[in-house]
């Protein structure tokens, strides 16, 4: 019985390690955004064979690299998670940190093996995000410089990641999936600030400098605000200069859920549900249904137009 208890908790271990929510961002976005290039590109094959054959290995290849990066975030943020989240599974015995190191590089092994069968491109895709992931846990570390740790989380996540999803079916380089890229960067250089709100003590006293930790909740809530909010209030700009589609107007409407936001970042509590901020768990849920919106559309507007 004893036993069973014991084998229980380090697969719970092994689960909080990579913490499964924050797997759902790569999965649905990366989902989203291979569906609306598979349809704007005006692809015939049969949806169905390669959702199986090439849309969940693309999405889980993106996924696992997303769980490779949070096993290697935690084992390098020891001691600061000893201070602010006491709770994870290193800090609590549950697993060692060799134990999480092994995990980490299976998971970025099985995310390349993933990438390789999906395509080129995309593999070159998923080594730039690999770079970024480890540059910014381990040298030079860029999770310990101001400003620079926020881009070092929305590049990957956003610009580099809707690329790669666009890429399995599209040229990754025309407007139209940079322009959705850019706009989802811009955002989440803003809204990454909110996963910094709980941890700003412990950073501080591990040298990590966030623009919480700097500038206080408030003022970082309000440098915040322009990334979140004005990357859609400039959509119909981008729909009139010929960037992107005149059925995407509807995403403008995302600057309200940026907003509040910016508003939730003075509330430095966690959430109910979530291991963080409500700030932080609005500004995923609002990102989902920028990917999802954006599918939607853009799905909608090639089968009218074809």
């Amino acid at each position: 019985m004893r036993r069973n208890i014991e084998l229980k908790q380090h697969i719970k271990g092994y689960i909080d390690l990579i913490r499964p929510f924050t797997l759902l961002a790569p999965v649905i976005v990366s989902t989203c955004i291979m569906i609306a290039s598979f349809f704007h590109t005006g692809k015939t094959d049969d949806i169905f064979l390669v959702w199986i054959k090439i849309i969940l290995p693309a999405s889980f290849s993106l996924a696992l690299l997303n769980g490779a990066s949070n096993a290697l975030n935690q084992l390098t943020d020891v001691e600061t998670d000893k201070i602010s989240k006491p709770y994870r599974p290193i800090i609590k015995g549950l697993i060692s940190v060799s134990e999480a190191k092994i995990i980490s590089i299976v998971l970025y092994l099985s995310s390349f093996c993933l990438a390789i069968s999906v395509g080129f491109i995309f593999t070159v895709f998923i080594l730039l995000i690999t770079l970024f992931t480890v540059t910014y846990s381990l040298q030079p570390k860029l999770k310990n410089r101001l400003f620079l740790n926020q881009i070092w989380v929305a590049v990957p996540r956003g610009l580099l990641g809707i690329l790669a999803s666009w890429s399995v079916f599209g040229n990754p380089l025309e407007p139209l999936p940079l322009s959705i890229a850019l706009i989802a960067t811009f955002f989440l250089i803003g809204g990454s600030s909110t996963k910094d709100i709980l941890d700003s003590d412990a950073d501080k006293k591990t040298g990590v400098h966030t623009i919480v930790n700097t500038f206080g909740a408030k003022k970082a809530a309000l440098i915040s605000l322009p990334f979140m909010f004005f990357p859609f209030v400039a959509i119909p700009l981008l729909i009139n200069s010929g960037l992107l589609n005149e059925s995407l107007w509807l995403l403008t409407f995302l600057a309200i859920p940026g907003f509040f936001v910016f508003r939730l970042m003075f509330e430095e509590k966690r959430s109910r549900f979530f291991e963080n901020t409500p700030a932080w768990a609005l500004m995923y849920m609002t990102y989902f249904v920028f990917a999802f919106g954006f599918s939607t559309l853009t799905v909608l507007s090639s089968i009218v137009t074809y």
